[in-house]
């Protein structure tokens, strides 16, 4: 089984941070491949150069990859981008491509505490 990482819980996560995720999201991280958009790494960046997290996007990417074997999606960006234009419930390009992702790839599960997207993808867990 496949699943990918919102951003949050990948900060979350390299934090060490656990006791902010569900059972349900402990055990999806447990038991699946775990994945991350690259969106997730632009989207870190960004929050380190606004100082909202400590660690530039790179030794976060290290440090969830080394502990938990977090690895970065491959498929290919224009499939994305053509998933994307669905994903019309929001502005937020970060969470449209995060989500695109989960479904490009045969609709993964995606582990993810943002309320809009459990709303609007089925296969999030939290």
């Amino acid at each position: 089984m496949i699943a990918y990482l919102d951003t949050n819980v990948a900060v979350w996560l390299s934090q060490g941070k656990t006791t902010s995720l569900s059972e349900e999201a402990k055990r999806m991280i447990r038991r699946a491949d775990l994945l991350i958009s690259p969106m997730v790494l632009l989207e870190l960046e960004i929050l380190y150069e606004i100082r909202r997290t400590k660690l530039p996007s790179r030794d976060i990417q290290t440090k969830i990859e080394h502990e938990l074997g977090v690895r970065v999606c491959g498929l290919d960006f224009s499939s994305i981008v053509v998933t994307t234009a669905g994903e019309k419930w929001t502005r937020d390009p970060f969470d449209r491509v995060i989500v695109a992702h989960a479904k490009a790839n045969g609709f993964a599960a995606l582990v993810s505490a943002d309320e809009p997207i459990r709303r609007h993808y089925p296969r999030t867990a939290w």
